[in-house]
């Protein structure tokens, strides 16, 4: 399969002063396309790092990220981040939001209006087009986010844990939209989570991190699709896999 991303050897230290603080440390890692690859691991690993600088948000005290072969340096349409946190315009509606990358690109007003209106449809968001993030649930702000994310035409897309601050009900909701929009398009994702349920459902091959982004286990998922949440849970496949990962987390925290 062809790599999309390459992470050589990433090393990010923050200096505030005279300490520097290393939050990332020889960090090494291809992705190849067309994969789920989530990224497995605890508070303070250095997973939002690590997006971060495959992002081109943040440059590497040490290493290179290259995309497609060519070096990676900075922000690109190419690939798509959704953090955290919302950041949608809280001034404008759910169709507005999703025009803003093409309305920036320079995109003709009719062809930006058609192109958001279909991706707005396939995030199942067609019926809230003019409503407002402030009438939006947390899911549905997810949801435009996602869209609007997409409208750059991102075909690597980076997911920094964007359901932890969901409820169960609806992180299970949106974990089967997400595999089915990635079945849908073949894009290509890496998704953080420090949750080992959600790394199972989602990824085809999961990445345990330990501290400075030590991979502790590079594991392939060889569970079968579709996965239906309530279904591969009781999986035996499913259930060895989980005291695989779980393992690697204990191995990870003793460090």
């Amino acid at each position: 399969m062809t790599a999309v991303l390459e992470i050589e050897h990433l090393t990010k230290e923050f200096q505030r002063g005279d300490v520097a603080t290393v939050a990332l440390r020889d960090f090494s890692l291809t992705i190849e396309q067309g994969t789920f690859v989530t990224v497995l691991g605890r508070s303070g690993c250095g997973k939002s790092t690590m997006l971060n600088l495959l992002s081109g948000l943040s440059k590497p005290t040490n290493g290179r990220v290259l995309h497609r072969g060519s070096p990676h340096t900075g922000p690109t349409p190419g690939i798509g981040y959704l953090t955290q946190s919302d950041t949608l315009m809280p001034w404008r509606t759910v169709q507005r939001n999703v025009e803003m990358p093409m309305e920036i690109a320079g995109r003709p007003k009719p062809e930006r209006q058609a192109a958001a209106a279909e991706l707005i449809a396939t995030v199942g968001l067609a019926d809230f087009a003019d409503s407002y993030p402030r009438e939006l649930s947390g899911g549905m702000r997810r949801r435009a986010s996602l869209a609007r994310m997409l409208a750059n035409g991102a075909e690597t897309i980076l997911m920094d844990e964007p359901f932890g601050a969901l409820d169960a009900q609806l992180r299970s909701e949106l974990q089967r939209e997400l595999l089915r929009l990635w079945t849908a398009t073949g894009h290509t994702i890496v998704f953080v989570t420090h949750d080992v349920e959600e790394a199972l459902l989602l990824g085809d091959r999961v990445v345990v991190l330990g501290p400075l982004g030590a991979i502790l286990l590079d594991q392939e998922i060889d569970l079968p699709r579709p996965r239906d949440p309530d279904e591969t849970k009781i999986h035996p496949r499913f259930v060895e896999l989980h005291a695989t990962l779980v393992r690697a987390l204990k191995e990870g925290a003793r460090r």
